[in-house]
């Protein structure tokens, strides 16, 4: 196994913060010099996989240290992808099956990658009209597939003339039928369920509205009773909400200003893991699923922590 380098540090807001990350835990770095690294996923056979979206790349990260191109193009099909937008994949997962879901910026579409290496889209266009740019998704235990789909993959956002819907949407795919299940935040971004599938957390990565959602998951799969569940628009460091995974106890490890905050179910603030680039997701990792895997920016790091977190 090669060497890591440590890097980063821990800010410990509550005593609680202990039974999660051990007095002794370190921030390693992984791996460096990539474009920015987003949607890590870890595969049973003992490598994590991560998009770096404005490469149009998907990484494979063993743990001897080899970093190895998995999938190009990623999320942008053909050369003459727009200047300036994030074109690559974004959030990636894995099904019931253990086949690849990948979130396509430019092509507009999530899509399923088979044994065979061919991909099937799962998602492209909602009523007639294509999607923007599938950011982060997250698997239901019945299968239905939830999405995110902000217009990252435009190069003037919202204002992109390519753009064909009105909203930026949280979807819901079931049984082949696209849902829409939500369409009033801004930049909906990193998503995650509650350990007992009662709530959904969706983050929005907005400067001027940087706050995790929790939704009520109704029987029918549609969402309800939305709030805010924390609202960190007056800090001023670097990052906005983003990607974020749930451990078996219900605790929320949400990117953000500065770092990794980590939730109680109950909304309070207990540290935050800060290495030295923003993170933008996470992921857990390792035999055990202890070991939480960050892409930040151009750097790929980790930390082993005491709790074990959900993952497909």
């Amino acid at each position: 196994m090669a060497m890591a380098q440590s890097a980063g540090k821990v800010d410990r807001k509550d005593a609680g913060l202990d039974k999660i990350v051990p007095s002794g835990a370190r921030i390693e770095k992984l791996a460096g010099g990539f474009g920015f690294i987003e949607g890590p996923v870890w595969l049973k056979e003992g490598a994590l996989l991560f998009s770096d979206i404005p490469n149009n790349v998907i990484h494979r990260w063993t743990p001897d240290g080899k970093v190895v191109r998995f999938l190009h193009p990623s999320g942008c099909a053909g050369s003459d992808a727009p200047a300036g937008a994030f074109i690559g994949s974004n959030g990636l997962t894995l099904d019931k099956q253990g086949r690849l879901i990948v979130c396509e910026h430019g092509n507009g579409q999530v899509t399923r990658v088979e044994k065979d290496g061919k991909r099937t889209v799962l998602a492209g266009r909602y009523e007639g009209k294509r999607l923007n740019s599938p950011n982060d998704a997250v698997y239901k235990s019945n299968g239905d597939l939830y999405f995110t789909d902000p217009p990252y993959g435009f190069p003037k956002l919202d204002d992109d003339p390519n753009k064909e819907l009105k909203f930026n949407g949280i979807f819901r795919l079931s049984g082949g039928r696209l849902q829409l299940v939500y369409k009033d935040l801004s930049r909906p971004n990193g998503l995650a369920f509650s350990p007992d599938e009662r709530y959904l957390y969706v983050s929005n990565s907005d400067e001027k509205r940087k706050i995790w959602m929790r939704f009520h998951v109704q029987k029918d799969g549609s969402l309800a009773h939305g709030k805010v569940f924390a609202d960190v628009t007056d800090q001023t460091a670097g990052g906005l909400p983003d990607g974020m995974k749930i451990d078996k106890k219900g605790n929320l490890y949400c990117t953000g200003p500065g770092g990794v905050w980590i939730f109680t179910a109950q909304g309070k603030h207990l540290g935050t893991i800060q290495p030295p680039e923003t993170p933008a997701n996470c992921h857990w990792g390792d035999s055990d699923g202890k070991t939480l895997y960050m892409t930040a920016r151009t750097g790929l790091y980790r930390i082993k922590l005491s709790v074990e977190g959900i993952r497909p």
